[in-house]
């Protein structure tokens, strides 16, 4: 069997906190002297049933790995490290999301505290070869008021380079707040040419995926695994040709499926759907990018279709058109060789 590290990919779907390797956070831990869970720095993935205490127990973990984000440094050092990681991968992009309110006390606001990312991200794009694009994600558990202002953030530094931002998206517990109520966002984000790319589609089902296409209207869709439910529906989305932020790990530890054997990778694949495999939160998830691509081989994908699947990811990508025609060429070469 092909190598998967070696398989030319996108990486569409990471969070910026959530991309932190496990011994850094142990590392940044110990420098402040801050006490973390045990399941954040032991070696077994999270494991929760997918209702709202599961959920609860999910971010209680993310939030504690966040409160070691607490410089400058410290925040050019994750962007340069999941660049790193990437790269090892096969990575030729990765698109981070972010949410910049939580780390604005630390370097004098939003505003700065985006500024160092995108900086670092332009850095590591050109130190490690993979291009490193940010989108800016506001919350679920926020006010949607919030969510206009961190639009109107990411539409200044709208860009289509690496360490420019590229997106917007909309995070966390899909079942909190009124879909539509976010929509004025999006609104703001794409009249400056940004991508939409809100969640949806793994912790609720069709009938959600319907009002995040009815009101934000996705380039891409962070998740939509739960699509396969409503055949008539993912057609739709195929038809559109939104893409799918699909996080098989993530499925698995959120409680969506009890087991890998039980995703519906395959049937999303067979329908046509564009979907590009994604880490989600490699630190909580303890997967990252080629580990889905094993899942995929796992549920029985050949080479050919997980050159596929890879392809798909960099055309789902926002990357230009001629470095998106180089990396299908690797794709292919892969392979063929």
């Amino acid at each position: 069997m092909r190598d998967l590290d070696s398989l030319p990919k996108a990486h569409l779907h990471l969070h910026f906190t959530g991309s932190m390797r496990v011994e850094t956070l142990r590392e940044l831990a110990r420098a402040q002297d801050i006490r973390l869970p045990g399941n954040l720095t032991d070696n077994v993935a999270l494991q929760v049933p997918a209702d709202q205490r599961g959920w609860f127990r999910f971010q209680r973990a993310y939030d504690a790995a966040r409160k070691v984000v607490r410089s400058e440094e410290i925040m050019r050092r994750l962007i340069r490290e999941a660049a790193e990681d990437d790269a090892a991968e096969g990575s030729r992009r990765l698109e981070i999301q972010v949410d910049p309110t939580s780390y604005a006390p630390f370097t004098g606001g939003i505003t700065p505290a985006m500024e160092i990312i995108c900086d670092e991200a332009r850095r590591a794009s050109a130190d490690t070869g993979v291009q490193v694009a940010v989108i800016v994600a506001a919350s679920r558990v926020r006010h949607p008021l919030e969510a206009r202002t961190l639009a109107r953030l990411a539409a200044s530094m709208a860009g289509d380079g690496p360490g420019e931002v590229i997106g917007f998206g909309l995070s966390n517990d899909e079942r909190r707040g009124n879909t539509a109520d976010w929509a004025a966002a999006f609104n703001i984000a794409r009249r400056a040419g940004l991508a939409a790319m809100p969640h949806g589609g793994e912790l609720l089902g069709p009938d959600h995926i319907a009002e995040v296409m009815a009101h934000l209207s996705p380039t891409r869709l962070g998740h939509g695994i739960r699509a396969t439910e409503d055949p008539e529906l993912l057609q739709r989305i195929n038809d559109n040709g939104i893409a799918l932020e699909v996080c098989p790990a993530s499925n698995v530890s959120l409680g969506v499926y009890p087991d890998t054997g039980a995703l519906p990778l395959m049937e999303l694949l067979d329908s046509g759907a564009k979907i590009a495999l994604a880490a989600d939160d490699p630190l909580l998830f303890r997967s990252r990018l080629t580990d889905q691509y094993r899942i995929a081989r796992d549920l029985g994908a050949s080479d050919e279709q997980l050159a596929d699947l890879a392809l798909s990811s960099i055309d789902a990508s926002l990357a230009s058109p001629s470095d998106k025609a180089a990396w299908r060429a690797d794709v292919a070469h892969w392979l063929n060789d």
